[in-house]
C-alpha cells in the first residue's frame, strides 16, 4: 500500500509547483492551509510527514536544532513531547521561544513556524504518555536524556531497574517528562516553483486575527 501511495506522490508532486499558491488575502487562517498540506503529505505516503525540525536557543542566544515528531495541532498551537531536563527542555524553559520547520521535499513544500512556548498541562501529557507502548513509558524513566552516558550497558541496566520498579499495572508519568506547545505568532508557507521563483506567504498574528503578505523568493 505504501508503494502505491509513494507512486501517487511522485505523480502528483508537481501539482503545487505548477499551480502555485493563492493570493495571500484569499487565505484567512494559516491552520486551515497547514491542515491541507499536512493531509496531502499523509495521503501521499511520505515517510514521517509529522517530523519537524525544532530550533531552540540558550539564554545567551546559542542555537541548537533537532528533529522531533508533531503529536498534536489545533488553533492553540503545535505540540511535541520530551524530557523536560533534556537540552531542548532546559533551553525552552529558560528561553521559551522556538521555531519549527516542516520540509516535504517531494512536494517541494516547507512550513516555518515561530512563536512562544509553554508546557502543556500534566493531564494532557499523561493522556499521551499512557497511549505509548509500555517500553516507551519505561524508557522515559530510564533515560536521563542529553546527559553523558558512560556505556550502553548502563542504560540497559536502568531499563531493567525501571521494569523491576513497575513490574505490572500502569507506569506513572514521570515529573520530568511531558509536552510543550508552540503557539505561532508567525507562519510561512513555501511552495517550490520553476526557475526558483518560489511562492512564499507569511501569516503574522494580529490580535485574534492574522495579517498576510507575500515575500520575494
Amino acid at each position: 500500500m505504501r508503494l502505491f501511495k509513494s507512486i501517487r506522490t511522485l505523480l502528483t508532486s508537481g501539482a503545487g509547483v505548477a499551480v502555485g499558491m493563492p493570493d495571500a488575502e484569499s487565505v484567512s487562517d494559516p491552520f486551515d492551509l497547514f491542515d491541507a498540506w499536512f493531509k496531502a503529505a499523509h495521503e501521499g505516503g511520505l515517510y514521517l510527514p509529522e517530523a519537524m525540525t525544532l530550533a531552540t536557543a540558550s539564554p545567551e542566544g546559542k542555537p541548537s536544532a533537532r528533529t522531533v515528531l508533531l503529536k498534536g495541532v489545533d488553533p492553540a498551537g503545535f505540540v511535541f513531547f520530551t524530557n523536560y531536563t533534556s537540552r531542548k527542555g532546559t533551553e525552552l524553559t529558560a528561553n521559551p521561544h522556538a521555531a519549527l520547520l516542516f520540509h516535504w521535499p517531494i512536494l517541494q513544500r516547507q512550513v516555518r513556524i515561530e512563536g512562544p512556548v509553554a508546557q502543556i498541562s500534566r493531564e494532557e501529557s499523561a493522556a499521551y504518555y499512557h497511549s505509548r507502548p509500555r517500553g516507551s513509558q519505561i524508557g522515559a524513566w530510564a533515560s536521563d536524556q542529553s546527559s553523558e552516558l558512560d556505556a550502553r550497558s548502563t542504560l540497559e541496566q536502568r531499563v531493567k531497574e525501571a521494569e523491576a520498579r513497575f513490574p505490572e499495572g500502569e507506569v506513572p508519568l514521570p515529573d520530568h517528562w511531558g509536552g510543550f506547545r508552540i503557539t505561532p505568532d508567525r507562519m510561512e508557507f513555501w511552495q517550490g516553483r520553476p526557475y526558483r521563483l518560489h511562492d512564499r506567504i507569511i501569516f503574522e498574528r494580529d490580535g485574534q486575527a492574522w495579517k498576510t503578505h507575500r515575500l520575494y523568493p
